[in-house]
């Protein structure tokens, strides 16, 4: 019989986040508490599940009950070092990883900090969800910032409001983790990229968001070069204000997971001498609106 099993929802900050208390993600949980943890999200953007312990295909299991999992997207040949780690062998998981094999990258986006960006915000259709899970972890640093964009849209002037109504914003990723990508006299067809509403209606909650980031948004459609520069950098550090920010500090064994639709996420800094692995998955999207 398809019992619920009850947990805990432990909310962890003003800007979002919750730790839900309870559950053994390795087992096959209950759809009536699949539907539970999907409410959540929509309350809390991020969920933190501590001392789990599972395997690959359990991880794939779990995440797969909110819907399609989401393969690795392939970059353009001449970008693939950047992204293609020598032991990403599943094309549904990532291993965020500093680690080398044979002194070459094992997996994806190593090393230190990473600037606030949205999963595949410059593809057609984003991710819906992220998980991540703690494999290895160094001494301090690497914690994982999110940023919550119903409240930086909910914040906003009535007028810069009026200002976004309508506009889409290009997303372009070239593989990097703290510099934006220079778009000035260049051919931006081989780099992914995608137009997207910078105010979306979130398809499950209804609630609009902010949809720009730091890293990947790089300018306004239909709009002159410099006023989209400034209104960005002012979305920018708008969305980043510490009020609408959780930051995660990870431990071993953690499950992090957040909806991209309505948060951008970025990492601290960490001792590039010291190990870090991160084993992410995540869940096809659709295709976003300004009003769904």
């Amino acid at each position: 019989m398809d019992m619920p099993v009850s947990f805990e929802i432990r909310p962890l900050s003003p800007a979002g986040g919750a730790e839900i208390i309870g559950l053994d993600l390795s087992q096959t949980l209950p759809q009536q508490t699949i539907e539970e943890l999907r409410r959540a999200w929509n309350d809390h953007i991020v969920l933190v599940w501590r001392d789990q312990e599972f395997t690959e295909e359990e991880q794939l299991a779990f995440a797969g009950r909110f819907g399609k999992l989401g393969q690795r997207k392939v970059p353009p040949e001449e970008l693939k070092e950047r992204s293609d780690g020598v032991l990403q062998n599943n094309p549904n998981v990532m291993l965020v990883t500093n680690i080398m094999k044979d002194g070459k990258p094992a997996g994806s986006f190593g090393d230190g900090e990473m600037w606030l960006h949205i999963d595949s915000g410059y593809a057609e259709i984003p991710y819906s969800y992220t998980f991540l899970y703690g494999v290895k972890l160094p001494s301090w640093g690497g914690n994982t910032r999110f940023a919550n964009t119903y409240k930086a849209y909910d914040a906003l002037p009535q007028e810069m409001k009026d200002k976004l109504a309508g506009k889409k914003a290009l997303h372009i990723h070239e593989y990097e983790r703290r510099a934006r990508v220079d778009i000035s006299n260049k051919d931006i067809s081989q780099s992914p990229h995608w137009f997207h509403p910078v105010c979306i209606t979130h398809p499950e909650s209804g609630r609009k968001a902010l949809f720009v980031d730091r890293l990947m948004t790089r300018r306004i459609e239909g709009v002159p070069y410099d006023e989209s520069e400034e209104i960005l950098d002012f979305l920018y550090d708008h969305i980043e204000q510490e009020e609408f920010v959780f930051e995660h500090e990870w431990k071993l064994g953690d499950v992090v997971a957040w909806d991209n639709r309505c948060s951008t996420h970025g990492r601290t800094y960490f001792p590039e001498n010291e190990e870090r692995l991160l084993r992410r998955c995540t869940i096809d999207g659709s295709k976003l609106y300004e009003n769904a």
